[in-house]
């Protein structure tokens, strides 16, 4: 892996942003002809997409940088796109995620109402994600930003029930006073600056009133999305009320877009240097804690398994927002390595959780006692990713918690180290009761163990409630990737974790 630093221009990531956009229109006009031929459109949008943000790497992994611009949108500013090594691996890891959570489903989905509804806008909403991604300057990334946000909130009130209904009207204004934060931060960074475009690093060299105004405004806009720490109320509610696949994708990749924004923000409209002069850091460790904290002491408290898992992604993003504001490569390459380790096994989770509620309808983690018999291989996907992410070595949990705590030792912050410890404790204290009583539970009314009501008969076959290779192989594969890199002689997603710190902090 090498960087060169120099640019060639490239149509490819402006294709692969509206690919999946104006394949939405297709996958609803399929839809019209029947289900089968919406399917078929939906998972071959996916796939398209997906190939072509892998056909950047041959340019990217030989440290060229892709640009492309076309011209002044709204004068003085334009659309540009610029992918350099994070942008691709972002990109990429959401273009497959968002396969495995389209492949899954068509089974989820079936029987489901407004299905022609939910492809589109799914697809619609990948349009954005990669856009955010693949953004050259800061007008793009707040377009593509806003794009992916409207089409979320129709996933997130999909099932239309009352809860669902108050979830997204409270995801909507939140979207909508995050996006005016943005629209101030881009202004004074034009202001402060003379441009927006992400090529360059510390856009804004002076501190002064206001570009710590634009600070706070691209804290706002980014931590509301990710999550953070008073800006998280929208998440808890969102999360368990949209379909299951929907959620895998909010919690695994919509809430990087966030994350995705402060890196850009600290380390390229800032740069590390002033960063490191002035006490903003200070501000964003203790947002960092807190989020920590309070997301993995009230995901403890939750019964509801979406909710847990919602309030778990709060708790995790926080180890995101500590590894980014420590300033040390080690922080930083665990920062970034998380990302890719808490997308994976987040998704699966929120996967696995929807295979229980769909052929269970059991939401309550209460009545999980003994699911693990019916559903071992569903159940098995949902244990290794809890397992990752209460940080189990070799896991890649571990891997991302060992290098963010050397990188707190590194900036002589040693406390945060332990917080990290007692992280994994909270998160062990919420998923290690699911998975015993998955297995070793005898559930009240219901003969798990047995196979039958009321027989007691250790002998009586059991009742197979796992759903079809459709959703099954989506979760095998995202419970792999939990562990699947670590047994290679090249652990490929944490070198390009390391080598992307590095050309941030020392660009």
């Amino acid at each position: 892996m090498s960087f060169a630093g120099q640019t060639v221009h490239s149509s490819l990531p402006l294709v692969a942003s509206i690919t999946p956009m104006a394949g939405s229109l297709l996958v609803y006009f399929a839809g019209l002809v029947n289900d089968r031929a919406r399917n078929a459109v939906a998972i071959a949008i996916a796939a398209l997409t997906l190939v072509l943000v892998l056909m950047m790497y041959p340019q990217v992994n030989a440290g060229l940088i892709l640009e492309a611009n076309y011209g002044e949108f709204l004068p003085p500013l334009g659309i540009s796109f610029r992918v350099d090594l994070l942008s691709f691996f972002l990109a990429g890891l959401s273009a497959f995620i968002w396969l495995l959570a389209t492949v899954y489903s068509l089974e989820y989905m079936q029987g489901e109402h407004g299905t022609n509804r939910y492809y589109s806008f799914l697809t619609l909403t990948l349009a954005g994600a990669l856009g955010t991604f693949l953004a050259g300057d800061l007008f793009t990334l707040f377009l593509f930003f806003e794009f992916m946000s409207l089409p979320a909130y129709i996933l997130v009130v999909h099932e239309e029930t009352d809860e669902a209904m108050r979830a997204g009207l409270k995801y909507l204004f939140m979207t909508i006073g995050g996006g005016l934060c943005f629209f101030f931060a881009l202004v004074a960074t034009y202001e402060l600056g003379g441009t927006v475009t992400l090529g360059q690093v510390g856009l804004i060299k002076d501190v002064s009133l206001l570009s710590a105004l634009a600070f706070v405004g691209y804290l706002i806009a980014f931590g509301m999305k990710a999550g953070m720490v008073p800006l998280h109320v929208w998440l808890s509610d969102a999360h368990p009320v949209a379909p299951s696949p929907a959620s895998a994708l909010l919690s695994g990749i919509m809430i990087k877009t966030g994350a995705y924004g402060l890196l850009r923000v600290i380390y390229g409209v800032y740069g590390p240097e002033f960063m490191a002069r002035v006490n903003w850091p200070s501000f964003l460790l203790a947002a960092a804690a807190i989020t920590i904290l309070l997301g993995s002491a009230v995901a403890i408290m939750q019964q509801d398994i979406k909710r847990r898992l919602a309030y778990s992604s709060i708790g995790q993003m926080g180890y995101i927002l500590l590894g980014m504001s420590l300033l040390t490569e080690r922080a930083l390459t665990g920062d970034i390595f998380h990302i890719f380790a808490h997308a994976f096994m987040k998704a699966c989770l929120f996967l696995a959780a929807g295979a229980v509620i769909k052929r269970t309808g059991k939401r309550l983690i209460a009545d999980y006692a003994g699911i693990g018999f019916k559903m071992p291989v569903t159940m098995g996907c949902f244990t290794v990713a809890a397992l990752t992410m209460v940080g189990i070595p070799p896991l890649n949990g571990f891997i991302s918690k060992w290098e963010i705590a050397l990188g707190a030792f590194d900036a002589g912050k040693p406390l945060f180290a332990f917080l990290l410890v007692v992280s994994s404790l909270m998160n062990a204290v919420y998923y290690f009761p699911i998975i015993i009583s998955a297995y070793f539970g005898r559930p009240a009314h219901d003969s798990l163990a047995t196979g039958h009501e009321g027989s007691g008969s250790a002998e009586a076959p059991r009742k197979w409630l796992e759903p079809s290779w459709g959703m099954l192989l989506p979760m095998l594969l995202l419970a792999a990737g939990c562990f699947a890199f670590v047994l290679f002689p090249n652990n490929w997603p944490f070198a390009v974790s390391a080598f992307v710190a590095r050309l941030l902090l020392h660009p």
